[in-house]
């Protein structure tokens, strides 16, 4: 009698399974995937990746210089894995990293650059204006005046 009527959609349990990752392979606690919860809801959002729900969730720590940054602060940043991080941490010990070696280093740059500081790449605006908000939110619905 407490449950519901309808199941939940398989977006959240997806999305709670990427949460369970990001604890368990990136270092983050659970008072930090609370905290990247709607303020109103108390619910995760289903929309938008966890990792970068979290980054926008906490704009000041971005966006990371990657040839300064600890390995936990990389790891933090949306669209970097810990393959990558281990990449970058390896490549800057010989070299300072250009936005065009971090682009070999991982899978793709567009996600990367509102986040990152490399040698010759500075964002200059805030990382969720630097994305199209329609790409972060679902399409909204008419919502019906008289409902049947």
């Amino acid at each position: 009698a407490l449950l519901p009527p309808k199941r939940p959609p398989l977006r959240r349990e997806h999305r709670l399974y990427q949460w369970d990752w990001l604890m368990r392979f990136y270092g983050y606690k659970p008072r930090e995937v609370a905290a990247a919860a709607d303020p109103v809801t108390g619910m995760l959002p289903l929309e938008i990746d966890p990792k970068l729900a979290w980054a926008l969730r906490f704009r000041e720590r971005f966006p990371v210089d990657v040839n300064r940054a600890p390995r936990e602060a990389l790891l933090r940043v949306p669209g970097l894995g810990v393959k990558a991080v281990d990449a970058i941490l390896a490549t800057r010990r010989w070299r300072r990293l250009r936005l065009e070696d971090v682009a070999r280093l991982t899978r793709g740059i567009a996600k990367l650059r509102p986040f990152l500081i490399a040698e010759d790449w500075r964002p200059v605006a805030l990382a969720d204006a630097a994305m199209p908000v329609s790409t972060m939110t679902p399409p909204r619905e008419q919502l019906e005046l008289f409902a049947a």
